[in-house]
């Protein structure tokens, strides 16, 4: 967690009571005077199961698609021999449990929608979950699989998803903002599915891959992917980033592999922050949101402060090396780091910790989204409720109502008259929600969301 000075330091420097690109009118939407939230999840997950893709290939895939699932069906079981003696196992991350027995969280329309009412929550952005065709088997069960040459069959791959996430959708359309996947290695390629996505209603936006220095593409601050910032833009998309998909690969070193894993997943993700601004996206697309999902928020206010000092000393110091090395890069920006975080990017913040609701204050509550992160391991379903009470009710209610619904509804255009009816049937109600819980009542399961781990409490926990 960043130093009390530190944190002062980026409240000043964002200006007091600023509000970005919320207006008035947001404020005064009628759902604020209503009893009940629109509990609006920022980060969920889905996927096809296996052998649900092969519909959405095409048929020239198929026979190869019938190997390569007998192939990944027998990598399957032979990395639950290899976990066989943990009692939970990194295979469960991708659901709640054994993948086995709860797989259906992925797909299952019905039971989906089921589970994530009973848990308070009727709304949800998508992001994928499960091995698109044609991937080879990641190191871990929530590492991003490596590629390699098969560059064709694996696009191919990634269009399925997509294909089968927009009948997913349509299957409950107000409640489901899909995000698309795009392939690095095929720019021409990913313009024309921003623009298929944009046709179908999928508007969750982009998912920008990670591109780590073992990855076979471009760095993401190459100029050879301005025609996909372009067409997200003139689509009206947001760009999403989430943590895990830009990691590369810690190689077959079990059980080592895992914890750097562990130990660096969010840096690897945070780093396109940085590409995408000095490179001079947000400059050329100043209405276009970027939202960097499950990756905390108390990483925030030192992140931008080191930027804007770099960013500083490369635009404006007469001394030192800065000023050689990235003068003509942020000769371009016409703002400072942090004034390009305050004007479109966001945090999808899932199972925001308690000890950084006030640092979600200083990075801006207009920033800030929560997300349930169903139905990974770390998700807070099925006690959700119990979460919000922990860490909204030190929040005002204005507060809550702009970082569980007002922001999410905004960036992923979601019809809040349309969600209200279930909003009252299925939500709790704020007055629930501002009502203290003590730690005590957290079921022991639950403390394995870091938003309930008690070492994320500002409440002392025996």
């Amino acid at each position: 967690m960043p130093s009390g000075n530190s944190l002062t330091g980026f409240v000043l420097a964002r200006g007091r009571g600023q509000t970005g690109n919320m207006s008035p009118s947001h404020h005064s939407a009628p759902h604020h005077s209503a009893p009940h939230h629109t509990v609006i999840s920022a980060d969920t997950h889905c996927g096809a199961d296996l052998l649900g893709y092969r519909p959405y290939l095409d048929a020239k895939y198929h026979a190869e698609f019938d190997l390569w699932a007998d192939f990944m069906q027998e990598d399957h079981l032979r990395r639950k021999e290899l976990f066989k003696d943990m009692e939970r196992t990194p295979m469960e991350v991708g659901v709640d449990g054994d993948p086995d027995e709860f797989g259906y969280r992925n797909f299952s329309s019905e039971q989906r929608l089921r589970e994530q009412e009973e848990d308070g929550v009727i709304a949800a952005v998508l992001f994928p979950n499960t091995q698109p065709p044609f991937s080879p088997p990641a190191a871990t069960s929530f590492e991003a699989p490596p590629y390699s040459d098969n560059f064709d069959h694996r696009w191919a791959g990634l269009r399925a998803h997509n294909r089968w996430l927009a009948d997913f959708v349509s299957e409950a359309p107000e409640r489901r903002a899909g995000i698309i996947q795009i392939f690095l290695g095929d720019v021409e390629g990913s313009v024309k599915e921003i623009e298929w996505a944009a046709e179908q209603g999928l508007r969750g936006g982009i998912l920008v891959p990670g591109a780590p220095p073992d990855s076979p593409f471009e760095p993401l601050y190459s100029a050879s992917y301005e025609p996909i910032w372009a067409a997200a833009a003139a689509a009206g998309m947001p760009l999403n980033h989430h943590a895990g998909g830009a990691t590369p690969s810690f190689g077959n070193h079990f059980p080592a592999s895992l914890a750097m894993f562990m130990l660096e997943v969010q840096w690897w993700t945070q780093r396109a922050l940085w590409h995408l601004m000095f490179s001079g996206v947000f400059e050329r697309y100043p209405d276009m949101p970027y939202v960097i999902t499950e990756t905390g928020t108390a990483w925030v206010p030192d992140t931008l402060a080191k930027l804007d000092s770099f960013h500083h000393r490369m635009k404006h110091s007469k001394y030192g090396s800065e000023s050689i090395f990235g003068g003509q890069a942020v000769a371009q920006m016409s703002l400072t780091p942090s004034e390009y975080f305050e004007r479109q990017c966001y945090i999808g913040a899932s199972f925001l910790r308690p000890a950084e609701a006030e640092i979600a204050r200083g990075v801006g509550i207009d920033r800030v989204m929560w997300g349930s992160d169903y139905p990974h391991i770390e998700g807070s379903y099925p006690h959700t409720h119990e979460h919000l009470r922990l860490t909204f009710a030190q929040m005002t209610r204005e507060e809550t109502t702009t970082m569980l619904t007002d922001n999410a509804a905004k960036i992923y255009n979601f019809d809040l008259e349309a969600l209200a009816p279930l909003a009252e049937k299925y939500c709790p109600t704020k007055e629930f929600v501002e009502t203290p819980i003590d730690y005590s009542e957290i079921p022991e399961r639950a403390k394995g969301c870091p938003g309930m781990n008690p070492l994320n409490q500002v409440q002392e926990v025996a």
